[in-house]
């Protein structure tokens, strides 16, 4: 535990925008170059079980700010523009500064609107991507505008559309792009903080989230190399849906040939740029370590992953592995015994980031948080009563339940159900709903379900059953969100 002696711990909070959990190198990726994630994870913990409970942008950011549930805080889907009662949800920067820390935010942000927004920091440089500026100051067009070429056509994305899975190369010089932009920016920040108290500094990527293009060097790394073919489950053909098929197919294609090659080089390769960009900024907190005597708590995630075509889906949102499964990496300095190469089975969500970091922080949690400090589980003890399972939603799609090992995912609108062993079968290929061997335990997650969504004012359970066709919205009726 933290002694009350113990200087307080600076933290450096690190996001990646739709990283997939298996696209680490220490996770066994075939092709995929990740040295320095791969580093953060040998000096600490590594846990193989970390899901977005609700995977697109805004509603986990929500999540990892309050450490709430998404039911909680009101956002169940994709939603702009809403504002949020931070008396009712104090965030993650806003209770550490209460607490004396330096809060500060660079790179991405997208919690949100307006943009302009604090939550909590003292200081953000930001860049607001595809049509999510509405009211915000740009940091990284206002330093373009000084530095890059004087035809700022196509700057962002270069003709290449966010959230299109088009690949294109970066148009411009190395030192231009955002990745390389947003660690210049977080170690200026180190060279001018306020050394007389701690920090928490949120660095936000907006790779490996199209508009795809890494610099040329990384796409063609991946183009020479070979990437893998994306995985089709034995449920995922368009027969198989039936009429569901217009429902479920806004974000199916299928890619193939050189399309399908270039796009999955351009999301690795944009995943390895990030990877060798974080080398510069740990050389930078190492810089900052040498003085302190080594107090820096380093945190990896995404805020969710990306289909990259696997069941012809792509873009995030669905609560398939791809989809929801995010990496989340840990090392802290030796005196909070968190133990070094060490992979953590217990499943665990971005509702947990918050009662973490206060937690090592010795800061009391507060009681509007859902998640659980994963502290104990990062030191290799095993708590007495873990939860059995995590939650993840989207409207106005679907609900899912999983322990790591087994995954059980209502459709709201159809009533669709799909069951799926993770150990046996981990990409999901192979949907065992009508197994009859199965049938006890798909009832068991069903009963689950039917207990997580009571209550919910959407009316998903009537008499104890599951009930589709029910409205369902990105903003929950009722909640923080409103």
């Amino acid at each position: 535990m933290k002694k009350t002696s113990d200087p307080a711990p600076n933290i450096l909070f690190i996001n990646t925008d739709q990283q997939r959990g298996d696209c680490l190198s220490c996770e066994g990726h075939p092709v995929l170059l990740t040295p320095t994630m791969d580093a953060i994870a040998a000096r600490g913990v590594r846990f193989s079980h970390f899901y977005s409970s609700c995977p697109s942008c805004i509603a986990a950011r929500r999540t990892m700010l309050t450490g709430q549930d998404p039911q909680t805080h009101g956002f169940v889907g994709y939603h702009d523009g809403v504002e949020w009662d931070m008396a009712r949800s104090p965030t993650l920067p806003q209770v550490l500064r209460e607490h004396g820390y330096q809060t500060a935010l660079i790179g991405r942000a997208h919690h949100q609107s307006p943009a302009c927004k604090r939550y909590g920091y003292d200081e953000m440089k930001t860049r607001f991507t595809g049509g999510h500026q509405e009211g915000g100051q740009d940091s990284y067009f206002d330093w373009l505008r000084l530095v890059g070429p004087k035809d700022n056509s196509g700057w962002f994305g270069g003709g290449v559309m966010h959230n299109d899975w088009t690949a294109r190369p970066w148009h411009m010089d190395e030192h231009l792009h955002f990745t390389n932009w947003t660690v210049t920016e977080t170690l200026r920040f180190l060279e001018r903080r306020d050394t007389s108290c701690p920090f928490f500094l949120t660095v936000q990527f907006i790779a490996p989230h199209p508009p795809l293009q890494p610099p040329a060097f990384y796409m063609d790394r991946y183009l020479r190399t070979g990437v893998p073919e994306p995985v089709i489950g034995d449920w995922a053909e368009p027969a198989a849906f039936g009429e569901e098929w217009d429902w479920v197919a806004p974000n199916r294609v299928n890619l193939t040939g050189e399309a399908m090659r270039s796009t999955r080089a351009a999301y690795y390769g944009s995943i390895n740029h990030v990877d060798d960009q974080l080398r510069r900024l740990l050389n930078g907190i190492t810089g900052v370590d040498s003085k302190t005597g080594g107090n820096t708590i380093v945190v990896f995630t995404s805020d969710h992953g990306e289909m990259l075509g696997d069941h012809y889906f792509w873009r995030k949102s669905r609560a398939y592995e791809a989809s929801a499964r995010v990496p989340f990496l840990v090392s802290a300095p030796g005196r909070f015994g968190v133990k070094r190469t060490h992979v953590v089975d217990a499943v665990a969500t971005h509702a947990d980031i918050m009662p973490t970091l206060l937690d090592m922080a010795g800061i009391p949690i507060p009681k509007t948080v859902d998640g659980r400090s994963l502290w104990p589980v990062m030191r290799g003890e095993k708590p007495a009563r873990w939860r059995p399972f995590v939650h993840i939603e989207h409207a106005p799609w679907h609900h899912g339940l999983t322990d790591g090992l087994e995954k059980y995912i209502w459709w709201t609108d159809t009533g669709r159900e799909q069951f799926f062993d993770l150990r046996e079968d981990p990409t999901e290929c192979h949907d065992l709903i009508h197994d009859a061997e199965c049938r006890a335990r798909i009832a068991r997650w069903r009963e689950r379900m039917i207990q997580r969504l009571t209550g919910r004012p959407e009316g998903f359970v009537k008499q104890g059953r599951l009930v589709a066709g029910r409205k369902y919205d990105a903003i929950m009726p009722g909640t923080n969100g409103h």
